[in-house]
């Protein structure tokens, strides 16, 4: 049966490892944040939080707030994905209504102190440069939904200790879905 699994999680929670375990055992992933910074490139935006996080909150107040949700459906495969980059119930709503019946959602958690370390240490162009524009960007992002979608998530991993434990509870957690 196919499965669609939406990761979600706050900005620097570690989604990313997740979807590295994911695609270790040899699961599709698709990155809604990917579709938002294409976006931003047709447009010709520098690839700026303030600029790809503005242009996406403008998306979703003119096209409705699971446009995102949308404009990745197109880009799932019919196989078990792991989709990315969840912000609100309403993406949430888009994808099972493409998918009734087939969409888990897991959560991944973590402090703000700790997701500020990693943010600053995966230095990322559009990542934010200080705590305050750190902490702009989860109010942003919650405004979106983010946090109902997090508590509202079908699993959840916490991911505050070390990168290994983080990796091997996720692929437990990944097998558990696929053999469900």
């Amino acid at each position: 049966m196919t499965r669609i699994l939406c990761v979600t999680g706050m900005p620097g929670c570690g989604k990313e490892e997740l979807l590295k375990v994911a695609e270790s055992l040899g699961l599709p992933v698709l990155r809604m944040g990917d579709v938002v910074r294409e976006e931003a490139r047709r447009r010709g935006l520098p690839p700026t939080d303030a600029e790809v996080g503005g242009m996406a909150n403008a998306e979703r107040q003119k096209h409705g707030l699971g446009i995102w949700a949308e404009r990745t459906i197109p880009q799932a495969t019919v196989q078990t994905t792991l989709i990315d980059g969840i912000r609100g119930a309403a993406e949430v709503a888009a994808f099972r209504a493409a998918w009734p019946g087939r969409v888990a959602v897991i959560a991944v958690e973590a402090s703000p102190a700790v997701r500020y370390e990693r943010v600053k240490n995966r230095a990322r162009p559009d990542d934010s440069p200080t705590f305050e524009a750190f902490l702009e960007r989860d109010r942003r992002e919650l405004s979106w939904g983010l946090g109902e979608v997090i508590a509202s998530a079908d699993q959840h991993l916490r991911n505050e200790g070390s990168l290994e434990d983080f990796q091997r509870e996720a692929r437990e957690l990944l097998e558990r879905l696929l053999e469900a």
